[in-house]
């Protein structure tokens, strides 16, 4: 069903609120999430359904813990994962501008961080190069085995170009878990060739696979990269990795680079602009009618629906919003 943008977002509010956040906690809560459904990303509205994302009752201050000129390590306080990321990505931007450089981590922080490629957008637009990495509970079985060991662990990557950023934005595995609750939300079946049930078997069927593992994409490649986000977002930072029981210890790495460092400030923003015309020009394959560069088709999609003011909800996806924006309790 077509939704008009600002009922979406006044539903989701409400949602939120019902959820335990300040005004502004929904706010920064609200605009990751539609940053990713805009574009098409499965981290948007649906983390609302179902359990949904409610506020912790022993959510606390997010504190720094360790700091230096270029890094800072924080506690999250068990708050929400896109509150603690947000904060983060604000003093990496504010050490680069500083410093040239900044390296920020964090760890005890509940739940999802969300699109990540927000973050690293956030940086790229201040005028820096960012990487994010974020981890989470174990749903990734690594290349040869069933068992769920790493998170979906994306990884992002942000670089400041005209007229806007572009942005890398993947999860390590085969689909994000989140793609998952939408499929088994609409009662779609998933590619037969992505995840295994609990008895190691593969499955179509998205609540088996929430049960089992997903696989990494691109068999050991993926692997590799699933097991250095883990490395980078739960030992490095004092995190969770590897267990499916816990909750409430997330970790997340971030860093912001000013490209001057290296480049030349004359010239880096004209060969940026150069290597993008270069891929777009780039000779096309029989039944290709355009070559993306990262991120593009998101801008795109999310430039449309800003244009036409709405955007296509599944109808199911649809209803239980409308539900969870009723709050708990009964509902008439």
């Amino acid at each position: 069903m077509q939704v008009a943008i600002q009922d979406l977002r006044a539903l989701c509010l409400k949602a939120l609120k019902h959820q335990g956040y300040t005004n502004q906690e929904s706010a920064t809560i609200l605009d990751i999430l539609l940053y990713a459904q805009l574009r098409g990303n499965n981290q948007g509205v649906v983390k609302l359904i179902g359990k949904g994302i409610p506020k912790r009752p022993d959510a606390g201050t997010i504190t720094v813990i360790k700091e230096t000129a270029v890094s800072a390590l924080l506690d999250g306080g068990k708050n929400f994962g896109m509150i603690v990321s947000k904060k983060a990505t604000d003093i990496a931007i504010t050490k680069a501008k500083n410093q040239g450089l900044s390296i920020v981590g964090t760890r005890n922080a509940y739940l999802s961080t969300g699109a990540i490629g927000y973050y690293a957008r956030e940086i790229a637009q201040a005028g820096y190069i960012g990487f994010v990495f974020a981890g989470s509970q174990p749903t990734v079985a690594p290349h040869g085995s069933s068992q769920a060991l790493f998170g979906t662990n994306p990884l992002a990557i942000g670089l400041p170009t005209r007229p806007e950023p572009v942005v890398l934005d993947m999860a390590t595995a085969a689909m994000a878990y989140y793609g998952l609750i939408e499929a088994k939300t609409a009662g779609k079946p998933i590619p037969g060739d992505i995840a295994y049930d609990a008895a190691g078997a593969p499955t179509r069927d998205p609540a088996k696979a929430m049960e089992g593992a997903i696989k990494g994409f691109g068999g050991h490649k993926g692997s590799g990269l699933g097991f250095m986000v883990t490395a980078l977002t739960g030992p490095l930072v004092g995190a969770m990795f590897g267990d499916r029981t816990a909750q409430g210890n997330g970790g997340s790495l971030l860093l912001a680079i000013d490209p001057n460092l290296l480049a030349d400030p004359r010239t880096f923003q004209k060969d940026m602009v150069t290597l993008v015309a270069k891929m777009k020009e780039a000779k096309k394959l029989p039944g290709v009618s355009e070559v993306y560069i990262p991120g593009e088709r998101g801008n795109q999609l999310t430039n449309k629906h800003l244009a036409a003011g709405k955007i296509e909800i599944e109808d199911r996806l649809y209803q239980e919003l409308a539900q969870a924006a009723k709050g708990p309790g009964p509902r008439k």
